[in-house]
């Protein structure tokens, strides 16, 4: 899913007007390679994010909230000492290159007005953001790069220089008609006309070239031979379109989506995938871009800051579901322990027959209704008095081993179904607030050691609260992030009337339905109903059960794991996950 130079066209058409003249107020770096820029504009404020992530450089403006570190990085401290306070002059983009340069103009130490660049190089791994000072000298970049890494150096005190033009390709904006019709007919005849495409111009991504070559021809694969003159026509004028159309910035911001969730985006409406995929238009690319990328860099922030609780949790996972299997295991072997009992009963009643030395004993099974003919195996170094109770110890050990384990089967599942629930949380985990609640729930479960302190007082614990909504007619939900707060919620902080929603055993978030005295609408009950089906273990699932049911019905037994609870008098409604709703009812 590259950004391409064509969808970084529409992109800085669509900021141009917005940023020009913007002033900026406040700059952040939420992570090593993104930038957050808190700028006044003449329209209102917003915030402007630049990012040089390897997997998904790009600028845009977001309404997304992204969480700071407590102390901010060099870079970031750098940005602010040179920018803050300064006016974004212009924003530029060399033609059908992945490159955007925003000219600032701030004061310098002495209150000199001085012009600065501020360059996103957004080339997938060799993504990078570098400012230079007006003579185009390289101040400082977020990924330095030295000479042995690359014959093009990006070093504080060295010249700026654009990074080189890869083969042969063309800056296809510069062709004429006749040019273009020229090139063409110089192309190989067994060559695709996508690879042909993808080998002379600048500025086109595979799925760009794909869709031209599908909306002229009858498929993506289509060759150079075989066009038809009237097919080959139809090819170019496509391409000609498309080539205007990057000329006068109409581009369509529009993105794919396979089974809900985001696989591609582009510049103009996807058709090659017919069906099998959606296409969605946007109002602009800072939307499109918003919600394409709203979860997977969630997901990643939090794999990335999350990695020791991950590994902590899906090691304790697996060695509790290891224990379960063994104990299984073990309590059907001691099943059949009835045998042992019978054997020893018949021994009994057959001693007048028996003498030591037998290695076996033949006689009618009187526990068996037709009398059948059983053969006890019998110990020859051991009386038959020994024998008999040997196989009374075997059924008592057995017994007693079937007691012990069902009751430690119940506590095994009991805290694998925990430790799936924190995994869950985690998973819904939106920054390092949430992780450090559930570091330190995992800490007093005794999953992770508490950390040292030099000093008399304990480290102060980390609180924040649960999310807000307010559904469609006005009433306020929470929606817990984690086991704490679920328990704070249903059992602190509830009412006994107010509605307590989860889904039916699945793991997921507590979710009240705060009723204040009131009756709740239908509406209101819905909307708490997906919020509880979306924040929870089938939130990408369909026709999920959630029971719902007053307060005073759920209990938290005694001694029970954070955010386990038991209820009564419940009813059932089935509803489908909507993470849209849940964004338009959130309260930010």
């Amino acid at each position: 899913m590259p950004l391409d130079a064509a969808t970084l066209t529409g992109v800085v058409s669509e900021l141009r007007p917005v940023l020009e003249g913007a002033k900026l107020d406040k700059i952040f770096q939420p992570a090593k390679d993104e930038l957050l820029f808190q700028l006044r504009t003449r329209q209102g404020n917003c915030r402007l994010l630049i990012t040089a992530n390897p997997a998904h450089p790009r600028l845009q403006l977001t309404e997304s909230r992204r969480e700071n570190p407590a102390a901010p990085p060099m870079f970031c401290m750098l940005l602010r000492k040179h920018l803050t306070g300064g006016r974004i002059v212009a924003i530029t983009q060399p033609p059908m290159e992945r490159l955007v340069d925003l000219t600032m103009e701030a004061l310098n130490e002495l209150g000199d007005r001085v012009e600065l660049h501020l360059i996103l190089e957004a080339m997938g791994r060799r993504s990078n953001l570098i400012l230079t000072a007006e003579d185009g000298r390289v101040i400082d970049c977020i990924h330095r790069i030295d000479p042995e890494m690359s014959e093009r150096p990006v070093l504080p005190g060295l010249y700026y220089r654009l990074p080189p033009v890869r083969g042969e390709r063309v800056n296809p904006l510069d062709l004429t008609w006749e040019e273009l019709q020229t090139m063409f007919l110089q192309a190989p005849p067994e060559r695709k006309l996508t690879d042909w495409m993808l080998d002379h111009f600048a500025g086109f991504s595979p799925l760009l070239c794909r869709e031209l070559v599908c909306q002229s021809t009858d498929g993506v694969d289509t060759r150079v031979c075989q066009l038809s003159l009237c097919a080959q026509g139809s090819f170019l004028n496509t391409l000609w379109q498309m080539l205007e159309n990057i000329r006068q910035e109409r581009l369509i911001p529009c993105a794919l989506y396979q089974g809900g969730k985001p696989k591609d985006f582009s510049c103009l409406r996807i058709y090659q995938y017919g069906l099998s995929m959606e296409c969605r238009q946007y109002p602009s690319f800072s939307q499109m871009l918003d919600e394409f990328y709203a979860d997977q860099e969630r997901t990643e922030r939090v794999r990335a800051r999350g990695q020791e609780l991950i590994k902590t949790l899906t090691n304790a996972r697996n060695r509790a579901a290891r224990k379960i299997a063994n104990q299984e295991r073990e309590r059907a072997a001691a099943a059949d322990r009835d045998k042992y009992r019978i054997y020893g009963d018949l021994i009994t009643s057959n001693l007048y027959q028996m003498e030591k030395g037998m290695d076996k004993l033949v006689c009618e099974n009187y526990y068996d209704p037709d009398y059948a003919t059983i053969t006890v195996p019998l110990d020859p170094l051991l009386t038959p008095q020994q024998n008999a109770a040997r196989y009374y110890k075997k059924y008592t050990k057995a017994k007693t081993a079937d007691q012990v384990l069902s009751q430690q089967l119940d506590k095994g599942r009991k805290e694998l179904d925990y430790l799936e629930s924190v995994l869950e949380a985690l998973s819904r985990a939106e920054g390092e607030k949430d992780l450090a609640e559930i570091r330190q729930e995992l800490e007093d479960t005794g999953y992770l050691r508490k950390k040292k302190t030099t000093g008399r007082k304990a480290p102060k614990r980390v609180r924040s609260g649960p999310m807000e909504f307010r559904s469609s007619t006005g009433m306020r939900i929470s929606v817990g992030r984690n086991n704490t707060q679920n328990d704070a919620l249903t059992c602190k902080q509830a009412g006994r009337n107010d509605l307590w929603f989860h889904t039916q055993k699945i793991h997921g978030a507590h979710v009240i339905l705060w009723c204040e005295g009131g009756q709740p609408d239908l509406q209101s009950v819905t909307e708490a109903a997906v919020l509880a089906a979306t924040y929870s273990q089938s939130g990408e699932g369909s026709h999920v059960p959630v029971d719902y049911t007053q307060v005073r019905y759920v209990k938290k037994p005694g001694g029970a794991r954070p955010g386990m609870v038991i209820y009564t008098t419940y009813q059932t409604a089935y509803v489908d996950p909507d993470k849209k709703l849940a964004e338009k009812l959130r309260i930010k």
